[in-house]
């Protein structure tokens, strides 16, 4: 299924396409083959490679192995081949492959990646492929299948690889300092370190994190001393790039693997602090120098933010020493200039460590801080802002989730919050008004067990079921319907006395929410919600329902599937 390009007048990205297609066809066709034959039909291509490969009589062309191996790699991709009787003789067979071809070494490389759950469970023949899979990083042809595949076999056979994690390494930071690859492959190839590392006793994992990335914290050093340009900019994103993705999978706490349904090889969880927060606490101070130039650029912060993200996300509580003083940093850096992946960063600590007495003071004084900014924002004008209303809106229902109490600190003005989340309802962005209505779906519920959201609900409900119902009247998106259709539940469920004055009153407005709804049909809508207080689902189909009447739409071919 070669086909000759010269053949055709296209060109040669739409000659790629077609050719893609064709193959995606192929692998499709030979799922469904296999479903009928089984190892039946790996078997028949596992032979006809053998055959392939030992015939010196009469070589066959490239074409004709990739096409086999093609098939391999097609039904290893998407069936367990675990306890296929030919994978250990193909296994034995690559190595025998004459690569004359890149689109040959392309599939050779996917072929081992397929294969690399089989390789996990049985480790004897990682270094028969192995070797291949270095070699090939330093191809910058075979730059996305040498890195998919080695990050494959990183992250699947980790437990089985520190026999061979040196020369990993030494292969990896060469093709790194040589630039061999674009930037998302190296982003990957730091991934697949990180996996390799997880799997290393803590020395060895601080030995090889220091030989990894000291070249690139010395790079950092000198960039931290110059003066901001477009150049050093690109530099610096893609130095703590590389730092964010390396700390995104190197976990010696193995967090993942308590998700996996198989057995798993696992270290003897280490005493000590994580070799991950031991390299942040030394280039803290580095980082704190990159930002206090780079502060204005949005992207910067970003790159720096991510760092910690992921780290945070990875090693979860492990991160409690870094908690302070990052807790610190991104007050300094929210109270200069607000930014939405501040706000993020924040949220994941709340998440984790929130809940934490210990951990419960730097914590609050930051979710303070950061609401206090954000409410200066909305009384300058917060239309210019929807990244950052965005993510404040999850920090407030992440808040509300995991420590309701942040709601009951003297300083915390709950009404002004409650008026930025209405306003926040009315943003053209859709999922900025997600948020907004995520948060009232949190605060809600709380009415009754804090005080101060109690009241204020109490107080201002009213003009939060205005903007609801406005949004649903036509002034927001269909696709959020759901969304606004929670809130209406939730007031029906916890703030039923009120809820149902409420909507009397804003529904008596003339032309409100459109005019195309009878004063008929807006009360049959109200009495239908306030009778609706267990079922959650048709309190959505009433919504849609009332939103098409409003929008002029019920009834319409266009609304059938709706």
């Amino acid at each position: 299924f070669i086909l000759a390009i010269s053949m055709y007048s296209l060109s040669y990205k739409q000659m790629f396409l077609i050719l893609l297609s064709f193959r995606v066809d192929i692998s499709d066709t030979l799922m469904y083959v296999y479903e009928m034959l089984g190892a039946e039909l790996l078997s028949s291509l596992y032979d006809k490679l053998g055959r392939l490969l030992t015939n010196s009589d009469q070589p066959s062309s490239w074409q004709n192995t990739e096409a086999l191996l093609y098939g391999f790699q097609s039904i290893a991709e998407t069936i367990d081949v675990n306890y296929s009787d030919v994978v250990p003789g193909l296994i034995g067979l690559i190595p025998h492959i004459s690569i004359s071809n890149v689109q040959l070494a392309d599939t050779v490389m996917f072929t081992i990646g397929a294969l690399s759950e089989w390789l996990a469970d049985h480790p004897v023949m990682i270094n028969n492929v192995l070797p291949l899979v270095l070699q090939a990083l330093g191809n910058p042809e075979l730059s996305i299948s040498s890195v998919s595949t080695l990050k494959k076999i990183c992250r699947e056979c980790k437990y089985d690889l520190p026999p061979y994690a040196a020369n990993i390494v030494a292969v990896s930071q060469e093709v790194l300092m040589k630039q061999i690859h674009k930037t998302s492959q190296c982003m990957w190839l730091m991934q697949a370190l990180g996996f390799l590392l997880s799997a290393l006793q803590v020395e060895e994992i601080l030995k090889n994190l220091h030989s990894l990335i000291t070249p690139y914290i010395q790079q950092l050093e000198k960039l931290a001393d110059e003066t901001p340009n477009p150049s050093n900019k690109l530099a610096i994103i893609h130095i703590l790039g590389l730092l964010s993705n390396l700390f995104t999978t190197l976990d010696i706490s193995h967090h993942d693997d308590d998700h996996e349904n198989k057995e798993v090889k696992k270290l003897p969880v280490p005493q000590g602090p994580n070799p991950v927060v031991v390299v942040l606490q030394q280039v803290f101070q580095l980082i704190q120098k990159v930002l206090s130039k780079w502060l204005n650029d949005a992207q910067v912060v970003e790159s720096v933010c991510s760092i910690f993200e992921k780290s945070v996300k990875t090693l979860l509580d492990d991160f409690a020493p870094m908690v302070p003083q990052l807790c610190e940093m991104l007050g300094q850096m929210y109270s200069t200039i607000p930014q939405a992946s501040a706000i993020d960063l924040t949220r994941q600590l709340v998440h984790i460590f929130a809940h934490e007495p210990a951990h419960f003071p730097p914590i609050k004084a930051l979710f303070l801080l950061v609401t206090s900014v954000t409410l200066t924002l909305f009384q300058q004008g917060p239309r210019d802002h929807p990244d950052i209303v965005d993510s404040f809106m999850q920090l407030l229902a992440q808040a509300l989730k995991r420590k309701p109490d942040l709601f009951l600190c003297s300083s915390l003005d709950v009404k002004a919050v409650f008026h930025c989340a209405v306003i926040s309802l009315k943003f053209p962005e859709a999922p900025t008004v997600k948020a907004a209505c995520g948060f009232f779906t949190e605060l809600l519920p709380r009415c009754g067990e804090i005080a101060p959201v109690g009241q204020v609900v109490h107080e201002n409900g009213k003009m939060l079921l205005q903007a609801v119902i406005e949004g649903i009247g036509g002034q927001a998106s269909r696709n959020l319907m759901d969304h606004f259709a929670e809130i209406l539940f939730a007031l029906n469920k916890h703030c039923f006395s009120y809820l149902s004055v409420w909507i009397k009153e804003v529904m008596q407005q003339e032309g409100f929410p459109s005019t195309r709804v009878s004063p008929e049909q807006k009360d049959i809508f109200s009495q239908q919600i306030l009778r609706e207080r267990v079922n959650k689902r048709r309190v959505k189909e009433m919504v849609k329902e009332f939103t098409l009447l409003c929008r002029g739409l019920h009834g319409t071919e266009y609304t059938a599937d709706y």
